[in-house]
């Protein structure tokens, strides 16, 4: 489903469906954006990666810290490469930074350095999973266009945002994340899929009604990347390239439904369901029906309960190097 009047956001001058432009500045350092506190990497990890990149090129490290600082060294960005040392949710920091600082049009590639606990971007990118091998591509890696996914609200979706289950999954996993990593995504979709009853939830997917409301659903989300979790391929067949969302739909609500979608989906197999949809828009519109309300997850975190929300597309958002 495409709609080409959906009021795809324009941030910046770049317009969405135009290839960007390498706008970088070859004699500007490389701006080196590092969360030292990414999921499972440890400070000794990260201080190697940021001796090669140094090693590799001339550089300008930041660690930024709380109260913005993450927005004031963005804007900084334009015309020159920039390199995330971090993971998912640290890559979705930097863009929502650069989309808020309105610098996304005018900076140069980004780089990826995965030291994340899912790293999900970069298995569905072709960024390697080594810190070694990774930093090379992320200074010199072919650069490759990717999308962004922009909320009603004025958040960014760089790979996946849930709505359902997923998101009552990535709450219970943030409980033990710090001491389990990965596995406490595997114990946090036991713990919701143990609890979930479903959501009666009205969707739309570029303006056609994919659900009324009037039975409950399991899970939908909305996906850039193939990927969540870890490597759980929850939409497996989304690709970069298409310029369209993948809207993956669940409404296994019965418990031995729900154990088999589980499984199902762990094997990548959950495509072949009756209970599951797949669909591809521009624009994804959410609405809690009745007294419900809903999670969110966005890119690895949780963003609140919300009663509504919309997802649009801008095809072409970003630049991202990759292994080729």
């Amino acid at each position: 489903m495409t709609d080409s009047a959906s009021g795809t956001p324009r941030p910046g001058r770049q317009h969405p469906d135009q290839p960007r432009a390498d706008l970088t500045d070859a004699d500007a350092p490389v701006l080196v954006l590092a969360n030292a506190a990414a999921g499972s990497a440890d400070d000794a990890e990260v201080t190697a990666v940021l001796r090669r990149l140094r090693e590799l090129s001339d550089v300008e490290v930041a660690v930024p810290g709380p109260d913005g600082e993450l927005a004031e060294l963005v804007s900084g960005a334009a015309g020159r490469s920039v390199v995330v040392v971090g993971g998912d949710g640290s890559l979705n920091a930097v863009l929502q930074a650069m989309v808020e600082r309105d610098v996304l049009a005018t900076a140069g590639p980004l780089g990826l350095v995965p030291m994340g606990t899912g790293n999900d971007f970069a298995r569905g990118h072709g960024i390697p999973l080594d810190p070694g091998r990774a930093v090379e591509v992320a200074l010199t890696g072919p650069t490759r266009p990717m999308g962004l996914l922009h909320d009603d609200q004025g958040r960014v979706v760089v790979n996946v945002v849930h709505v359902g289950v997923a998101a009552e999954a990535t709450a219970y996993a943030r409980e033990v994340k710090g001491v389990l990593g990965r596995t406490g995504y595997l114990l946090g979709a036991v713990r919701a899929g143990i609890g979930a009853r479903g959501w009666r939830l009205r969707l739309l997917v570029d303006g056609e009604v994919v659900l009324d409301g009037a039975s409950r659903t399991l899970m939908v989300s909305v996906a850039l990347g193939s990927s969540v979790g870890g490597g759980t391929p929850v939409a497996p067949t989304a690709t970069p390239d298409d310029e369209l969302a993948d809207v993956v739909v669940c409404t296994a609500t019965g418990w031995a439904s729900r154990l088999a979608f589980a499984r199902d989906l762990r094997a990548g197999r959950h495509l072949e369901r009756a209970d599951v949809r797949l669909l591809r828009g521009r624009r994804v519109q959410v609405e809690a029906v009745a007294e419900d309300t809903f999670r969110v997850n966005a890119d690895g975190d949780l963003v609140g309960r919300r009663r509504h929300s919309t997802w649009t597309l801008q095809p072409r958002a970003w630049c991202v190097r990759t292994a080729g």
